[in-house]
């Protein structure tokens, strides 16, 4: 079965998916002529723009419930293998993944946008919801949201959840050692483990709101934590620098772990950490509420800049700045190409970023990335669960099922529970086979749905039309551009024109 598991990853997550996703990045970067340089200032902005609803949440709250899901372990342990296997050229290819990437962001949150549904009191959308209302093929989507299921509901969660459990033992210690089914669990872990089911529950049994009030939060305050924590280690070691980022740009074309080791890890890494092209962002963009498609599609582009350009820039220098990392070699022979800290240190885990912050700050290095590992992982959790959650509605909508969005929560905690005690196993690599069919699919319809109707282009030049005309308040009449499918945006702009009518 391992052996089954691990083949079907590798295909799954072969070279052609991230350079397929790359590939994506660059189509829609060109068509959108570099939309995400173009509309930086913009992007900045309608972060602040306050428009929140009784059904949806304001912009600010869609892009934080859509950066806790990109911001994870993988922006400390991700950055770490990255360098650890593909030399500090790997950053490079990260940047690269992140600006091409951000194009991909917007193609994907703006369809989210384009094709949500105003259900029970709430908005829902994302790759399901376009590929059936957009592409008419209603099977892609049952299929997209299976594979949602499967991966954010039942396999991810628990990956993520034995992090916060790691990290909760790693700033308090083990504690007392309790015999139980799944082997010897520390009281620590089972005390963290009661607080995190109650807190989960309370935040997920309160619906997108109560999550979205949450992460708007905890999300801005872990980030800049982190970043403030390397900016100190970066001022520290000013004249450093210089040499850093020489390393990074000369690294990344004349690599010390080979070209191919490079960009291959950095590519990779980068798109597991941003997740561009993946499907994850658009179900948190079709939320917010907003007067025009095409902001939240901006707005979304900018948060892969923040998870990649921002948090893991801020990993990748601490690690290098200080020197505590080796580079494996890829020959038979697993020599390391450079050994500064101990051989035997796992190169795939946090213990490069710990070591890093040890150097300067001492024994409360390891300890601040315990508690950002914690945050991390516990707004993933968040996002998975909401992933879960509108993709089960989704299923229950196109295929006429009853199912329960109780029994979506307490599956969650569920796996939560059962994650944050047992040690991940082979098991979990199905969630990376979930998680890889839903960027195949994802990344296979946007490109589609550009050729069959090119809805993301038509609503970015009506938003830059209206943009240079200085309107006050921006309309969308999807009908006007062409765009079928997109009742909920129909529907508004009918009231809109009605109520200007009836001032008349």
């Amino acid at each position: 079965m391992q052996a089954f598991i691990d083949f079907l990853n590798g295909v799954i997550w072969s070279p052609a998916l991230i350079y397929l996703c790359l590939g994506a990045g660059l189509f829609y970067s060109i068509l959108t002529r570099f939309a995400q340089v173009r509309h930086f200032k913009e992007m900045c902005s309608l972060l602040f723009n306050s428009n929140e609803s009784d059904k949806g949440i304001s912009s600010f709250q869609a892009l934080a419930v859509s950066l806790s899901g990109r911001v994870g372990t993988g922006n400390i342990a991700g950055v770490a293998a990255a360098i650890g296997f593909g030399g500090p050229g790997a950053v490079f290819w990260m940047w690269v993944v992140a600006f091409l990437g951000a194009s991909t962001a917007y193609a994907e949150s703006t369809l989210g946008q384009l094709y949500k549904v105003s259900e029970n009191g709430q908005y829902r959308g994302g790759p399901a919801y376009y590929f059936e209302r957009c592409l008419g093929h209603r099977w892609m989507g049952v299929l997209f949201a299976l594979a949602s299921i499967l991966a954010c509901g039942v396999f991810l969660p628990g990956i993520q959840a034995n992090s916060v459990g790691n990290a909760v033992v790693q700033v308090f210690g083990e504690g007392t050692v309790v015999s139980s089914s799944f082997g010897d669990v520390g009281s620590t872990k089972l005390v963290a483990l009661a607080v995190i089911l109650l807190v989960l529950a309370f935040i997920i049994f309160g619906g997108i709101k109560r999550i979205a009030g949450f992460t708007q939060v905890v999300v801005p305050f872990m980030a800049l934590g982190y970043i403030v924590m390397a900016l100190i280690v970066v001022f520290l070691n000013l004249d450093k620098v210089p040499g850093i980022f020489g390393m990074i740009f000369t690294d990344a074309f004349t690599a010390q772990a080979g070209f191919g080791a490079a960009i291959g890890w950095g590519v990779k890494r980068g798109v597991y950490s941003n997740e561009a092209g993946q499907g994850t962002g658009p179900h948190a963009a079709a939320a917010a509420e907003v007067q025009h498609p095409a902001q939240q599609g901006l707005v979304q582009a900018f948060s892969v800049y923040v998870d990649t350009l921002f948090i893991c820039t801020a990993t990748a220098l601490m690690i290098l700045i200080t020197q505590q990392y080796n580079i494996q070699g890829t020959l038979p022979d697993g020599q390391f190409i450079v050994q500064n800290v101990d051989p035997s240190t796992i190169i795939a885990s946090p213990a490069f970023t710990q070591m890093a912050l040890a150097s300067v700050f001492g024994n409360i290095g390891p300890i601040f990335v315990g508690i950002a590992l914690f945050f991390f992982a516990f707004t993933t959790i968040l996002a998975y669960y909401y992933i879960a959650e509108t993709n089960v509605a989704y299923l229950r909508r196109a295929l006429k099922m009853n199912v329960s969005l109780t029994l979506v929560k307490l599956l969650i905690m569920f796996m939560v529970a059962y994650g944050t005690v047992n040690t991940a196993g082979y098991i979990w690599n199905l969630g990376d086979v979930g998680v890889g069919l839903m960027a195949w699919l994802n990344i296979v319809g946007i490109i589609a749905i550009f050729f069959m109707s090119r809805p993301t282009m038509k609503t970015l030049r009506d938003y830059e039309e209206q943009k240079a005309a200085g309107v006050k308040e921006y309309t969308f009449n999807p009908k006007a551009l062409g765009i079928k499918g997109a009742e909920f945006w129909e529907k508004r702009y009918e009231e809109q024109q009605a109520q200007k009518n009836a001032k008349k």
